[in-house]
């Protein structure tokens, strides 16, 4: 058999009413990947996830997971996806253990205590176990999810926004957990607001906007192709005004004229505006280079810029 993508979507469209949610999507995540699927609220990222898990009934396009189409050959391609939902869906008055005991027989399969026991000690459910999931705190019924997606241990791990609303210490403790998981063979696709987290942890990026898909690139080839280096200079004494001559870097003074913050342009090297710098006599005591992250080159773009959205936008 010919090798296989964990996940294969290909001209995938969805409306609600006369609202085009999702519009001609492809992509493509490899086996083994960690792979982000980012935007603003509304961008579709959640109705992709649901149409893949099959939330929702596709329209228009094709979606396979390992090769196997997510309609024609829907059981495997379930039982092959592990799926944490943003909402919180949970028995009210079921117990952790109660409830991780029975959910792999939705999938056809028996429990398996130790892979379950294993589960709970990396998500810290042990001491909460016999607890109903009425008296859990949200970060806990969270964890929970984490491992109720991973009970019947999938090959695609889909995480749609699982650090929402958690404090530091869980957020770390799960992504290390979800970065073992990886490195055992388990691909994960990932969707949250915390851009950073996405920066640190994929492969690649892939962002929507409007249903679309705005761009999609290695982490390091997306900022490095969106963002602009930018170079900030101490200077020994204030200026009034940017020298002349630096128009074409974006001079802006800074702290009271005593930092000069310049924007190099895409794929210029500072050397010239070093040059110039020095053609205007200026006494340098510090200079820091500071690259864009990833908030930066999402702002761009989906065509913020910077500015906040308004009203509506999102």
């Amino acid at each position: 058999m010919a090798f296989q993508p964990a996940l294969q979507i290909e001209h995938l469209s969805k409306h609600f009413g006369s609202t085009l949610a999702v519009d001609d999507l492809s992509l493509r995540v490899e086996e083994g990947e960690m792979f982000a699927l980012l935007g603003p609220n509304g961008a579709g990222k959640s109705t992709t996830i649901h149409l893949v898990t099959g939330v929702c009934r596709l329209e228009q396009g094709r979606v396979s997971v390992f090769g196997h189409d997510v309609v024609r050959d829907y059981r495997t391609s379930r039982w092959l996806t592990g799926m944490m939902p943003q909402e919180l869906v949970i028995d009210h008055f079921f117990t952790i253990d109660r409830a991780l005991e029975i959910h792999a027989g939705y999938y056809g399969l028996p429990d398996n205590p130790a892979w379950r026991r294993t589960l709970i000690d990396r998500l810290g459910l042990g001491p909460h176990l016999h607890k109903p999931m009425i008296q859990l705190s949200g970060g806990l019924k969270r964890r929970f999810m984490v491992a109720k997606a991973l009970i019947h241990r999938p090959r695609l791990l889909i995480l749609d926004e699982p650090t929402a609303g958690v404090d530091v210490e869980l957020r770390h403790s799960l992504w290390d957990f979800v970065r073992d998981i990886n490195r055992q063979g388990v691909t994960v696709l990932l969707t949250t607001h915390y851009l950073e987290e996405a920066e640190q942890l994929c492969d690649r990026i892939a962002i929507m906007h409007r249903g679309r898909l705005a761009a999609l690139d290695r982490t390091s080839d997306l900022l490095r192709r969106c963002g602009q280096k930018q170079l900030l200079l101490q200077l020994e004494r204030p200026l009034a005004q940017p020298p002349a001559g630096l128009d074409e870097f974006a001079p802006v003074l800074e702290d009271d004229g005593r930092r000069l913050r310049l924007t190099l342009p895409a794929g210029q090297p500072a050397g010239a505006a070093l040059e110039r710098l020095a053609a205007a006599r200026l006494t340098v005591t510090d200079l820091v280079t500071r690259q864009p992250d990833l908030e930066e080159v999402f702002l761009e773009l989906i065509g913020l810029n910077g500015r906040r959205p308004a009203v509506g936008e999102e």
